[in-house]
C-alpha cells in the first residue's frame, strides 16, 4: 500500500466515520474506496466493517447525554444485536458477497421509505420504546433488530438507517436520542462481526489501520457538530443519504 492508497483511504474512513455518526450509510464510502484499491469483496467487507465500528463507537460518546431508554427495552435489543451480528457474519464468510448485492438495494430502498413515512404509516398505533413500552412494542423491536443484525454482521452497508426506520415506524422523535440508540445497537452488531472477522482472518491490516485511523477524527467529530444542527436537517441527510445508497447499489448489483 502506497503513500497515495494510504491518504485516500484515510479520507474515505473519515467520511465514513462522519455519515454514520450522523445518519448511518458510512459503507456506501468505505466499502467501495477498498474496492478501488484492489481489496478482494470479502476481504473489504471485513475491512470496512472493523475501521467503521471504531468510529461510530467513538461518536457514541459525543451522544452521551441523549440516552434514555429502559432496561427491559435496551436489553432484548442487545441480546438481538449479538445473535444476528454473529449469524451475519458467519453468513458472509460461507456465502459469495455478490448474491446479497443483488437483495442489497431493495432492502436500502425499504428502510429509506420507512425512516421517511415510517410515522405517518403507523399513526397512532406506533408504540413509543420508552420506559412504558408494551411488551408487544419491545418483542416487535427485537425481532426487527435481529433482521436488521443479520443484515449488518453481512454487510452493514445502511445498517445506521435501518435502525432508525425501525425507531422511527415504532414512535421515537428525537432524531438525536435515536442516533444514540443507533449508534449503541450498531455498535454492537459490527463489534461482533468485527470479532468474527478478525478470528477467521478476513481483516486487511494495513488498510484497516489507516482506515481506522480516519473512521475516528469523523465519527466524533461529526457526531459532536450534528447535534448542533436542527433535527429536520438531520432527517433530511438520513434520506439523502439512504437514495443515494439505494441507487448506487442497484447500479452495482444490476449493472
Amino acid at each position: 500500500m502506497n503513500l497515495h492508497t494510504a491518504i485516500f483511504l484515510f479520507f474515505a474512513g473519515a467520511l465514513g466515520g462522519a455519515i454514520n455518526a450522523v445518519a448511518g450509510g458510512g459503507s456506501f464510502v468505505a466499502f467501495p474506496a477498498l474496492l478501488f484499491t484492489g481489496v478482494p469483496p470479502v476481504p473489504a467487507n471485513a475491512t470496512n466493517t472493523l475501521a467503521l465500528w471504531v468510529g461510530t463507537t467513538a461518536s457514541g460518546g459525543a451522544y452521551r447525554e441523549k440516552l434514555n431508554i429502559a432496561r427491559r427495552v435496551m436489553i432484548p435489543l442487545v441480546v438481538t444485536s449479538v445473535i444476528g451480528g454473529l449469524a451475519g457474519a458467519f453468513l458472509l464468510i460461507k456465502t459469495p458477497a455478490q448474491t446479497f448485492l443483488r437483495v442489497l438495494p431493495w432492502l436500502l430502498l425499504g428502510a429509506t421509505l420507512l425512516f421517511a413515512f415510517g410515522k405517518h404509516l403507523t399513526g397512532r398505533i406506533s408504540a413509543s420504546i420508552s420506559h412504558d413500552a408494551s411488551n408487544a412494542s419491545v418483542a416487535g423491536a427485537s425481532i426487527f433488530e435481529l433482521i436488521v443484525a443479520v443484515y449488518g454482521g453481512y454487510f452493514g452497508g445502511g445498517i445506521g438507517i435501518m435502525n432508525l426506520a425501525m425507531l422511527a415506524a415504532l414512535g421515537m422523535t428525537d432524531i438525536h436520542a435515536m442516533n444514540k440508540l443507533k449508534v449503541v445497537l450498531g455498535g454492537v452488531i459490527n463489534g461482533v462481526a468485527a470479532i468474527t472477522f478478525i478470528i477467521t482472518g478476513a481483516i486487511v491490516w494495513p488498510q484497516a489501520m489507516v482506515m481506522t485511523a480516519g473512521s475516528l477524527v469523523g465519527g466524533y467529530s461529526s457526531a459532536h457538530y450534528a447535534q448542533k444542527l436542527p433535527q429536520a436537517w438531520v432527517k433530511a441527510f438520513v434520506i439523502l443519504v439512504g437514495t443515494a445508497m439505494t441507487i448506487y447499489f442497484f447500479i452495482l448489483g444490476y449493472r
